[in-house]
């Protein structure tokens, strides 16, 4: 299990990453959520702590839901309710006061960790539809004869909900449900960034796209060309 880090304060850094290590995981710092937002294709990792301040903090959880429903917990010195209410709203999996104790801090990291496994991609199978296929195993998505593109977390769901009711309308709601799950942490803005990304893994034209289609006002719809 592999886990970021992210403080201002190195003492809490520090110790914050010995307790993980002790519980099994390898960890590295980090500098910002925006940060780890932007690098995730290339650094994903199965837990993210920050400790610290917790001002400023929403924006940065927003950009990392963007791209993965990775477990992320916030440790930060005796938050208000409203404080704590508006971290969980931005997407915040567990807000902690400080200190947490070592054996504490380690079993809801692990908590978190057992809920976020959900089914295993690889129990999927793999959808082919002809010129799309999606390998949940993977998590690739090949489009005609173009090479396979790695989805993250996030594009992986979404092309999966698509794919799995062809032809069909799905709203927007019902996307940020199946995509980010009940807690609401989705937004259109976010669904349509999504799909944009999508899009430019699979589509010949992502200006002009001929499968994830938009249905204006309402939501989206996979559909295959016709011949």
């Amino acid at each position: 299990m592999q886990a970021i880090v992210v403080s201002d304060n190195a003492d809490e850094r520090d110790f914050t990453a010995y307790v993980l290590r002790r519980a099994g995981f390898a960890v590295a710092p980090g500098t910002s959520l925006t940060n780890i937002a932007e690098n995730w294709l290339e650094n994903p990792v199965d837990l993210v702590v920050v400790a610290g301040r917790a001002e400023g903090l929403p924006a940065g959880i927003s950009a990392l839901r963007a791209v993965t429903e990775a477990p992320l917990v916030l440790l930060t010195e005796a938050p208000t309710e409203a404080a704590t209410v508006d971290l969980l709203s931005a997407g915040a999996d567990l807000v902690l006061s400080t200190p947490v104790g070592a054996r504490l801090l380690t079993a809801y990291c692990n908590g978190l960790l057992r809920r976020a496994g959900g089914i295993p991609p690889f129990t999927l199978p793999t959808l082919d539809l002809g010129e799309i296929v999606l390998d949940p195993a993977a998590r690739t998505v090949r489009a005609g004869e173009r090479a396979p593109q790695r989805l993250t977390q996030l594009e992986f769901r979404l092309l999966y909900v698509l794919m799995t009711n062809r032809d069909q309308v799905i709203p927007f709601d019902i996307i940020v449900e199946r995509v980010w799950g009940y807690t609401g942490t989705g937004s259109r803005e976010l669904v349509r960034n999504l799909v944009s990304r999508l899009r430019s893994k699979i589509e010949t034209d992502p200006g002009n796209p001929a499968f994830i289609q938009t249905v204006s006002g309402v939501g989206y719809q996979f559909a295959l060309p016709r011949r």
